[in-house]
């Protein structure tokens, strides 16, 4: 017993000399955060499908413009207030400006469809998609009148 306590020990210590010495060599510092700084800025704002997101502004927008209005809506509820509602499965960006055309916001919007309590029945070429909250039912297409096929 005491025999693999010492070898138990011996290991910890190389892994820990080991840990201690690979944490001695410096690292460069601006290649990570070159690295995290896109990832944190492409991640943009992701909208479900017929839902709305509220977007709020750090200052007063004067100008707002969604890159491909069949993606996505915003519409202004205050001068510090977006709301965006997704209207079509993909990827469009939203542009904000201020009353000197200076940018507030330049986002990647992304929407996508929601998983949670839905079944899609493919038939060949056509696509049914069913949400079941606790049953299923059609799940309405845009602008159609819910409980419209």
């Amino acid at each position: 017993m005491s025999m693999s306590r010492s070898v138990l020990l011996a290991g910890a210590m190389l892994a820990a000399g080991g840990c201690a010495a690979f944490a001695a060599e410096p690292a460069p510092a601006e290649p990570v955060a070159e690295a995290t700084a896109p990832a944190a800025m492409q991640a943009g704002i992701e909208v479900v499908m017929n839902e709305a997101r509220i977007v709020k502004l750090p200052r007063a927008a004067d100008t707002i413009v969604v890159g491909n209005s069949a993606i996505a809506d915003a519409s202004v509820q205050d001068a510090t207030t977006v709301i965006l509602t997704g209207k079509g499965f993909g990827v469009t960006n939203l542009v904000i400006l201020d009353r000197e055309g200076a940018p507030i916001m330049d986002e990647q919007v992304t929407v996508v469809r929601q998983t949670a309590s839905t079944v899609r029945i493919y038939r060949r070429a056509d696509v049914l998609t069913l949400f079941c909250t606790p049953y299923c039912e059609n799940a309405p297409q845009n602008g159609a009148p819910i409980g419209g096929n």
